[in-house]
């Protein structure tokens, strides 16, 4: 089959490239034509029908056994691709007789010249058979290209912006505008504000305009000129001195001085005074320092204090990032307890959703970076701002190497500001160089000393030997990069141990096998039941992702010495409930060795004070962009000597420590120094927008200043992948829908998918689906319970096929408990987050609220009656999910034989061959879907290339929301990118192009003139929008006799 009945729109501005063919149709009334199977109607064997191999050629003489096989692939490929040019496979539309009529008395009523959202009179019916050639004509679009000056338009616009005023205004008279700009530029200023005329003067026109211009004045070097229109800290005399009684009376609290005592132990109170000097005399200084020597909740503390005493306190108000939420919380708290006061007086945070501000003036704020982007919209200087500290940047995430950015450009025009930058590990010189040699400061920390061990010495101390090479494939022990590495690298170190004879024989030779380069989770569990004869103390064992946590639990749990009452075993994994990861910080029972494992995230962000042992599993699971295959990729890699440092820094905290690396000394010596920036491997999409809607000018000089800017070719594809959705034209401005997009806090394809549930009036399913995608899903994995959970989300998914709707039927099943106080029971059932779907909760007033600010909707309230009038036709959202997600689109392909649960489905994107959706989504197992596209949110190249958050969606929404349609008459078959192709009648396809083109028209003005739909059809907007709309709710898919499994499979039934 192919998929369910939902369908979609999107605002078109030149889409992607990605799309998926399948079978699928249905007879209609007007020339759609009849789904074919891809098997044909004959029997198995040789005889002549199409199943099977019948009517097939037999194999060359000579080939034997696995040869034949494959020859019969290659013919069934070969078979394929040819009936996939013919469009024999292809799925197809039609139209019966009253929604030829329908759609014609629109398209007549849409030609009577009023505006969109302009009222018409009823108007009476067409003939039937009416051909519509002559509304193929072109839409005029807002593209905003020097040969394009729209001259056709009569309204003037008055003003131009002036990006260096109050953010609210920002508006001078064109003429004083136009003696700062060159001829060229006035020239291609004159052109955009010409091609601007159609849209009217407003609230939105204005903001857009400043920050088109604001952009372009940046490139001219006009950060200098906003300190002109910056009002900045100003100094009270009386405030300085109510501040200063203030401290005075704090610093006497007895609680202030109990905590005062604990502090005067950290390491970095030692360097006080050389911190606070080094900082007042320096505009920018760089601070490390390992994780307990206190400097991120000291050295704020240690400004604020000293700008007080010193009668400054009305112009100090510190501002300290912390790349993680949980982090900017607890940070905050523990600073505030320290200072024996209440979050709110001096110190305080602000995080996503939730803040408790300090006072304005004489202040410490704990933030994440996100927060400060924020401002930096309305406060391009930041001129509130007395110290920014950007604490953990050598995470090197890509925000924070962003703010780096900002800060360097900032520190030119405001000499007043004082950037401090602290590192957790030795890599100050790195950042000093970028600021130009600024003053570096190390805090030394203070742990216990930490034995290390070695992968040669865990051999020699369990004495486990590994599988032997011969039984690994031939095809896995092919040359290549990493035997050759072996060969030159680690073989002449195991030559030399074998000279010194340190290690015994059977070590040596273990070394020498290959897979000794693997993780070997028998191993670690050798390992253990080593570990569990030393003295007492919790063990954190570092592994790459769930899937090798969940593997090792299990042999854990089946191991007689390791499963008693003597060990307790902990996962800490993103997908475990939070109730079960406190217990990684609860001490055990007397007697009870705690075994805790866990990927990354326990090297810095978290602290468990009673590790005593850790194995480094020496592997790490990084996101990575694979520009070549335009892919995401997540695969284990060698960990840094970075990443080693901190896992070996988790023993020793409390006593004595023990680290073992499951790695030789001489790989030690290959591994990198740290990991790359996080900007250097991966997508830049919303960081483009960032760049443009701060008004930092052109995209490609902005990136060439980051420390370690990303690479040029992966910026151009960014910047491809935003002109082809319609965010950036061709000059690299910001479109309306850009615009729009810029200001969400999401990905564009994601904010794509909100502007167009608004537009389509079924805003809370979207809301939901936008807010997950934006956040995570609520579902949670208890190890050991993985297949109740897949079992439960197929029951609540059963008949969605979609990743997306399950997440709807989730949270508003949610709500419902929550209306009868029965959310507990409900959670603990459906194995969900409380706390996630409160937090889903908080994002959708969240984004809500952004809707009704950018009036896009007449309410605040998610679930109002008028902005939710179509929420419950599911075609529809469907629709509007595919609106967001393309061009994220794969293709089930054809194949004939009846449909057999355990064989895989054949799934393809416009790039890969072969794509297979992930484990954890409800349509894994489904083999029988109504249509043969699904929109998916991303693609992860693992252990293979998965899709995952995927959606069975018809024929309609990709022809409404995807790429430009063309029309083939020979071959019947609408074309959408090359990827998605439909067959259709002539007549049909004439229809389905004349109802997108005005489609189009209309977004592009609901874009750029946001308000609420109205739905009258007596006005074009509601005709137009019914019309669509009854088409997209009107297709069924015809499921009965579709195969698709893989076309690689040899046993072809025929259907």
């Amino acid at each position: 089959m192919y998929g369910s009945r939902r369908g979609g729109g999107f605002y078109q501005g030149g889409g992607g490239r990605r799309g998926y063919e399948g079978e699928g149709g249905r007879r209609g009334a007007d020339g759609g034509g009849e789904r074919r199977g891809g098997g044909g109607g004959g029997g198995r064997g040789r005889g002549r029908g199409g199943g099977g191999r019948g009517g097939m050629k037999r194999p060359p003489p000579g080939l034997k056994g696995k040869d034949i096989g494959l020859w019969y692939a290659r013919q069934n490929r070969e078979r394929h691709e040819r009936e996939e040019k013919s469009g024999k496979n292809l799925p197809s539309i039609s139209m019966n007789a009253n929604q030829v009529q329908n759609v014609g008395r629109t398209l007549n009523s849409l030609d009577g010249g009023a505006g969109p959202g302009q009222s018409q009179p009823s108007y009476g019916d067409d003939p039937l058979g009416q051909e519509w050639d002559q509304r193929l004509s072109s839409i005029k679009k807002l593209h905003f290209d020097d040969d394009d000056t729209g001259a056709g338009s009569s309204r003037d616009v008055k003003h131009e912006i002036d990006v260096f005023a109050d953010p609210d205004g920002w508006i001078q008279d064109n003429a004083q505008k136009r003696k700062k700009m060159s001829g060229k530029e006035q020239q291609r200023g004159d052109a955009l504000t010409e091609q601007l005329n159609n849209i009217e003067e407003s609230d939105f026109k204005r903001a857009y305009l400043a920050n088109v211009f604001g952009n372009q004045l940046r490139d001219k070097g006009g950060l200098e000129a906003m300190k002109k229109n910056t009002l900045g800290l100003h100094r009270r005399t009386d405030l300085d001195n109510r501040l200063y009684e203030d401290l005075v009376d704090q610093q006497n609290n007895q609680m202030y001085q109990r905590m005062l005592e604990v502090r005067k132990k950290l390491p970095s109170y030692k360097m006080r005074d050389e911190i606070v000097d080094t900082i007042r005399n320096n505009q920018v200084v760089v601070l490390s320092g390992e994780t307990g020597c206190g400097k991120t909740t000291q050295v704020a503390q240690f400004l604020l204090e000293d700008a007080v005493a010193s009668g400054e306190g009305s112009t100090c108000r510190i501002v300290c990032t912390q790349p993680r939420r949980i982090s900017a919380i607890s940070v905050a708290q523990r600073v505030a307890e320290e200072r024996g006061e209440k979050l709110g007086r001096s110190v305080g945070y602000q995080i996503r959703l939730e803040a408790i501000l300090p006072r304005v003036e004489g202040s410490i704020l704990y933030c994440t970076t996100g927060i400060v982007l924020q401002w930096l919209q309305g406060d391009p200087l930041l001129s509130q701002v007395s110290h920014l500290v950007l604490d953990e940047i050598h995470e090197r995430d890509m925000v924070s190497d962003f703010l780096i950015c900002i800060a360097k450009d900032l520190i030119k025009v405001r000499s007043d500001l004082k950037v401090v930058l602290m590192s957790a590990t030795l890599n100050a010189e790195q950042f000093s160089e970028y600021f130009g040699g600024c003053p570096m400061l190390h805090i030394p920390g203070f742990t216990y000393p930490v034995k290390e061990y070695y992968l040669e010495d865990v051999l020699e101390i369990t004495r486990f030997m590994f599988e032997n090479d011969k039984h690994t494939p031939i095809w896995k022990r092919r040359e290549n990069k990493k035997t050759k590495e072996f060969e030159e690298m680690i073989t002449p170190y195991l030559r030399n141990l074998e000279r010194e004879q340190q290690y015994s024989n059977l070590t040596i030779q273990e070394l020498y096998k290959k897979n000794s380069e693997e993780l070997n989770l028998e191993l670690i569990l050798e390992l253990l039941r080593h570990i569990s004869r030393l003295p007492m103390g919790a063990v954190l064992v570092f592994l790459p992702g769930w899937d090798n946590i969940s593997k090792l639990h299990n042999m854990i749990k089946d191991d007689t010495m390791l499963s008693s009452r003597n060990h307790l075993v902990i996962p800490l994994h993103s997908m475990m409930p939070t109730v079960s990861q406190r217990e990684v910080f609860d001490p055990p029972p007397k007697g009870v060795r705690k075994i805790i494992l866990a990927t990354n995230i326990a090297e810095t962000s978290i602290t468990i004070d009673d590790i005593v042992y850790v194995i480094d599993g020496g592997r790490i699971k990084m996101k990575n962009y694979d520009k070549e295959a335009n892919l995401v990729t997540l695969l284990p890699e060698w960990v840094t000597l970075a990443n080693a440092r901190q896992r070996r820094g988790r023993a020793g905290r409390v006593q004595e420590g023990v680290c073992y690396h499951l790695y030789t000394r001489a790989r030690e010596r290959l591994l990198d120094d740290y990991p790359l920036p996080e900007i250097q491997r991966t997508r830049l999409e919303e960081i483009i927008l960032h760049i443009k809607i701060l008004k930092l000018g052109s995209v490609r000089p902005f990136l060439s200043k980051i420390m370690m800017p990303p690479d040029s070719s992966v910026v151009e594809i960014s910047l491809q992948m935003l002109q082809a959705i319609n965010a950036l034209d061709r000059e690299e401005n910001l479109t309306p829908l850009g615009f729009h997009l810029a200001r969400l806090p999401m990905d564009p394809l994601t904010g794509r998918m909100l502007l167009m549930g608004a537009i389509f009036s079924c805003i809370s399913p979207v809301l939901t689906v936008a807010a997950s995608l934006s956040f995570k899903d609520p579902f949670v994995v208890p190890l050991g319970k993985e297949r109740q959970v897949d079992e439960i989300k197929r029951r609540l998914g059963k008949g969605m096929q979609s990743d997306h709707l399950l997440l709807v039927k989730v949270f508003e099943g949610w709500e419902q408990a929550c209306k009868y106080r029965d959310e507990r029971n409900y959670c603990w059932d459906n194995f969900l987050s409380s706390s996630i779907l409160s937090q889903l909760k908080n994002m959708r007033r969240q984004f809500m609220g952004l809707l009704y600010d950018h009036e896009f909707v007449n309410t605040r309230d998610p679930n109002g009656a008028e902005v939710n009038r179509n929420s419950e036709n599911i075609a529809l959202v469907r629709a509007i999910i595919t609106a967001g997600l393309y061009p994220n689109v794969a293709r089930i392909m054809p194949r004939g034989g009846k449909p057999k649960p355990n064989k895989p489905l054949k799934i393809r994107t416009a790039q890969e061959r072969s794509v297979t959706l992930h484990p954890k989504s409800v349509n894994e197992q489904e083999r029988d879907f109504d249509y043969p596209w699904l929109m998916y949110r991303e693609k992860i190249k693992s252990s293979k290339v998965f899709i995952h958050d995927s959606s069975m969606v018809p024929n309609y929404p990709l022809l409404f929301f995807g790429e430009k349609l063309n029309y083939d008459p020979t071959e019947g078959v609408i074309n959408v990118d090359g990827f998605v192709r439909v067959r259709s009648s002539r007549h049909v396809a004439q229809l389905v192009q004349n109802l997108r083109n005005e489609l189009d028209q209309l977004l592009e003005y609901k874009i750029s003139h946001p308000g609420i739909t109205r739905w009258d059809r007596n006005s074009k907007e509601g005709m137009l929008l019914h019309t669509i709309v009854d088409l997209i709710s009107s297709e069924r898919g015809t499921s009965q006799d579709s195969c698709y499994y893989d076309s690689d499979d040899q046993d072809d039934d025929g259907c």
